[in-house]
């Protein structure tokens, strides 16, 4: 139940906004980045805080520079790099990974649609989809929903819907590393990363499934809970996988070595063919809880927030 307002502030040279309650900056949303081409720019969500101001993400860390807090990034998509750095590449020496001039950008239009009801914030934004050919590719509608914040229980809850239309003349192909050979590495679309301290956290799924084990699975939600740092205390972050339009099912990228993340990935072993006029659906829900959680109350708070 919400028992606390919402607030949100725009800055004044129209590059990002501010979304606070319970007296914290909770999430701050920048959707004009200034964002090296390198990095595949696109609005994030960073900082995420929980209720009492505790950190809940990371910027440009420096093993992926292109981690920005919480985004939607797509990491193969018809041979263009929407998510930043190298591309794998089946086939390149090493990993596997080659530095490439094919990343793509996002490109803010406008808010089309903003709610502010005290008890939630309601954001609706259409960006472009542009490829490294300068060629607009998809038509994007994305909706931003900051709402039920329980002081008691310490939470609140964003979700984040979003309709992307090929309006290219040729089918598009969304994919990630596992679509092209690459095990296990099937990240792309609405990615979490972590702040530094929650390497080595604890993962919860709804099927049972913990730890490593979670990585590729299906499930309606999946938790990482872990300690901070400089502060005392912890933190959870539960996501919902939600749903998809495409036959293709959502499946989770999760870990917490190297680094925590949460991913609902919606091509995690099968790439998604996307007709020209057709549009992808996505709906996902994250619920941040300032306390660490047993697996216990973490199915107590998921039966209470499910998508």
């Amino acid at each position: 139940m919400s028992d606390t307002h919402f607030d949100i502030r725009h800055d004044d040279a129209g590059n990002e906004l501010v979304v606070s309650a319970a007296g914290k900056d909770l999430a701050t949303y920048v959707y004009r980045p200034d964002t090296p081409i390198e990095e595949s720019p696109k609005p994030y969500l960073y900082p995420l805080r929980t209720l009492s101001g505790a950190p809940l993400g990371v910027y440009r860390p420096w093993d992926h520079r292109w981690h920005k807090g919480l985004q939607l990034t797509w990491s193969h998509l018809s041979g263009d790099n929407f998510w930043g750095g190298p591309t794998f590449t089946p086939g390149a020496p090493g990993h596997g990974y080659v530095w490439r001039e094919n990343h793509g950008r996002q490109l803010h239009r406008a808010f089309v649609a903003q709610e502010h009801k005290g008890s939630e914030v309601s954001l609706t934004e259409t960006l472009d989809w542009v490829a490294s050919s300068d060629d607009t590719w998809l038509d994007e509608s994305r909706t931003l929903r900051f709402h039920s914040a329980d002081s008691a229980d310490g939470t609140w809850a964003l979700d984040f819907s979003t309709g992307l239309t090929n309006v290219h003349h040729k089918p598009l192909r969304l994919g990630s590393p596992s679509t092209h050979g690459r095990s296990n590495a099937g990240y792309t679309g609405l990615f979490w990363r972590g702040p530094r301290a929650w390497t080595g956290a604890d993962i919860h799924a709804a099927d049972g499934e913990k730890g490593d084990h979670v990585m590729g699975t299906q499930g309606a939600w999946t938790a990482v809970t872990s300690d901070h740092d400089e502060i005392d205390g912890g933190a959870t972050v539960l996501a919902f996988a939600g749903t998809t339009s495409a036959a293709v099912p959502l499946k989770w990228f999760a870990r917490s070595s190297a680094f925590a993340c949460l991913n609902p990935s919606p091509a995690f072993d099968a790439e998604i063919e996307l007709e020209p006029g057709e549009t992808l659906h996505l709906k996902h829900r994250f619920v941040f809880i300032d306390r660490k959680l047993d697996r216990r109350e973490i199915e107590s708070i998921a039966e209470r927030h499910t998508l």
